[in-house]
């Protein structure tokens, strides 16, 4: 399929699965602002006003740095599982690359994200912390993390068409990766013995350069981000080596 073919199809995939998941619904985009608001107004509520004892300076704003890549991994992860299944009829009747539906899907939740994002940015500004240098790391730091994602994705919708069940492992990991990313802890209180797995979390680590770039206005640490990009890429490679040998049977089985 010729470059141009296969843009058209992958942005037309996009705005698919973008439309599709506001269709028929009062707030539509405005849904992408309400899950990370109330999931930050209940957490600070929470660590705040039941527990006292949380020394977390600004934590609406510490807790929504994790919430924004922590809601894309997991809305990304979870609906990317489903993909190449949720477009069986386009796998049977038209030849591309079938790399482009869970890639696609990925994408779209970018657009959630960027949204999130805008939303962040908005409550660092109005609690003070003003705009730096390093803010110019931000958009690398979640390109990453999108990486991750696709590589992800590329697996569990692979196996999801052979292994229906793989969709409901997701979902458990999702709910597993909610304690083992810093989103409503410090970093700074992880014992040493455990932190290796952290530092190889690119969730985790997406976390924490966050909070670096817009609550320290620092530079993320250099082995973190070059621990972010290996995994991710590594991730990414695997995705589509499992992909490419598991689509060849995708006709057989959706």
């Amino acid at each position: 399929m010729p470059n141009k073919n296969l843009r058209f199809l992958l942005s037309n995939l996009v705005l698919k699965d973008f439309r599709v998941r506001y269709r028929n619904m009062s707030l539509g985009i405005l849904w992408s602002l309400v899950n990370p608001l109330v999931m930050m107004l209940v957490l600070t509520f929470v660590f705040t006003k039941l527990y006292a004892g949380n020394p977390q300076k600004n934590f609406a704003v510490f807790v929504l740095c994790a919430l924004v890549p922590f809601n894309f991994y997991t809305v990304g992860f979870a609906s990317g599982t489903t993909s190449v299944l949720d477009n069986h009829s386009l796998v049977k009747r038209v030849r591309f690359p079938r790399e482009i539906i869970p890639i696609s899907t990925v994408l779209a939740n970018c657009l959630h994200l960027l949204i999130q994002v805008a939303l962040l940015i908005v409550f660092v500004l109005a609690f003070g912390y003003g705009v730096n240098r390093y803010w110019l790391l931000l958009p690398v730091v979640l390109a990453l993390e999108v990486v991750f994602v696709c590589g992800l994705t590329l697996i569990s919708s692979a196996l999801d068409v052979y292994f229906r069940d793989v969709r409901y492992v997701v979902e458990s990991s999702n709910l597993v990766m909610f304690w083992l990313v810093p989103i409503f802890y410090s970093y700074a209180i992880i014992p040493q013995k455990y932190a290796f797995i952290y530092q190889y979390n690119p969730v985790a680590a997406v976390v924490q350069a966050c909070r670096n770039i817009l609550m320290e206005a620092a530079a993320p640490p250099f082995p973190l981000l070059i621990k972010l990009c290996s995994v991710s890429v590594v991730v990414l490679a695997l995705g589509l080596a499992v992909f490419g040998k598991l689509k060849r049977r995708f006709a057989d089985f959706v």
